[in-house]
């Protein structure tokens, strides 16, 4: 019974609404969906629920940094071993 609840559920959501959010966290539709469907359809009760839910990665891929580097490989003679070789710039 519980999950037919999530079928029949009273909230209209409009279309708009999870595209707006789904642009703002790069969320999935279904989760941005589920969020606005918990919330009512009030925007930062959504945004909330989804950072609670662990569903915000935008901010989270904002925040790493790309570094560039070269990585060789070389074989030893005895063809047994081997070495990889990371160098950052």
């Amino acid at each position: 019974m519980i999950r037919l609840a999530r079928w029949f559920s009273s909230v209209k959501v409009p279309i708009e609404a999870i595209k707006r959010l789904r642009q703002e966290t790069s969320s999935p539709i279904g989760e941005c969906k589920k969020a606005l469907e918990e919330s009512n359809c009030d925007h930062e009760k959504a945004l909330q629920w989804l950072k609670n839910k662990g569903m915000v990665t935008a901010e989270k891929k904002a925040e790493k940094s790309t570094r560039e580097g070269v990585i060789a490989a070389r074989t030893l003679p005895d063809r047994k071993s081997a070495v990889l070789l990371e160098v950052n710039c």
